[in-house]
């Protein structure tokens, strides 16, 4: 933030926040002149790595998302959560490209992905890297193959450079000395972390996680938590996760939006969900089995 000297503190609070008052233009006691930052100051204003604008999508006649808005900022971690059937697995389809919106669309890093030619689409995606709930492994591969697979597939690289990057990143995610085995000599918590570890193998800016902590036991899930924290610490990337586990989510978030009937019904900080007074968000993040989220109709 950039602070108005202190002796033009008595008129900025009459300004918009978002306004830098040059000092040049202040004349002895008049009301200084705003006027547009100059372009070295935009760039310092954060800029979204994905937006959503009023993303629309019915699936067999019903409506999952309805006209969601969001801008997720860049190297900010994003927790997208709701009840089963909210659209938080839509909502990643489309910030990937999977899907299209009936109306509205979603802009990658200032491209839109639905509304584009093949060719930015897929430089849009290559600044993805997503994480799926299963993992997805290919069970015929082991698990160095796993991650080397989209380097043999979208890049061009000879055999050396593979096994750096590989090599690389399995030791980021604590695996280095298991590339060698298969999918099923490994537990859930490292298939985890071998699919994120796939997830981060083209550098991408922007990683999505598909519930990242399903089906693992506490300990390993707060391994796995660290995983995320660590690697927007060390790689700086944007993080957006879908997730019913609110200790994950109020973990590793910046912020939170919470989905319900395919809208947003709350957008803000782990400790603003935790103070807030709306029983349709309390009855969620605690789990509170009776409240208007399980009231009949």
């Amino acid at each position: 933030m950039i602070e108005t000297p202190a002796d033009f503190e008595p008129h900025a609070r009459s300004l918009p926040r978002n306004v830098i008052v040059s000092p040049v233009e202040q004349i002895d006691d008049a009301q200084p002149v705003a006027h547009p930052a100059p372009l070295s100051y935009r760039s310092m204003v954060p800029a979204p790595a994905i937006e959503l604008c009023e993303l629309t999508k019915a699936l067999s006649g019903r409506t999952v998302l309805d006209g969601v808005s969001l801008a997720i900022l860049k190297g900010e971690t994003m927790s997208v959560i709701g009840g089963s059937g909210a659209g938080k697995s839509v909502t990643l389809k489309h910030i990937v490209g999977l899907m299209k919106p009936d109306r509205g669309c979603v802009k990658v890093d200032g491209v839109d992905v639905t509304n584009t030619n093949h060719g930015s689409l897929e430089a849009a995606r290559r600044k993805i890297g997503f994480c799926f709930q299963g993992s997805a492994l290919l069970n015929s591969l082991s698990v160095y193959e796993n991650v080397a697979l989209p380097l043999r597939e979208h890049e061009r690289l000879g055999e050396d450079e593979i096994r750096g990057r590989v090599e690389e990143k399995l030791g980021l995610v604590g695996l280095a000395k298991e590339g060698h085995k298969i999918p099923a000599e490994i537990s859930g918590g490292m298939k985890k972390r071998v699919g994120l570890a796939r997830a981060i193998i083209r550098n991408p800016e922007i990683i999505l996680y598909d519930e990242p902590t399903a089906g693992l036991d506490p300990v390993m899930g707060s391994t796995i938590n660290d995983l995320i924290l660590d690697m927007q610490k060390k790689l700086g990337v944007t993080s957006v996760l879908v997730t019913h586990d609110m200790s994950s989510a109020f973990r590793v978030s910046n912020r939170i939006a919470m989905l319900l009937k395919g809208r947003i019904v709350k957008l803000g900080t782990p400790a603003e969900f935790r103070a807030s007074d709306d029983p349709l968000v309390k009855q969620f993040i605690y789990g509170e089995s009776e409240g208007p989220l399980t009231r009949n109709p």
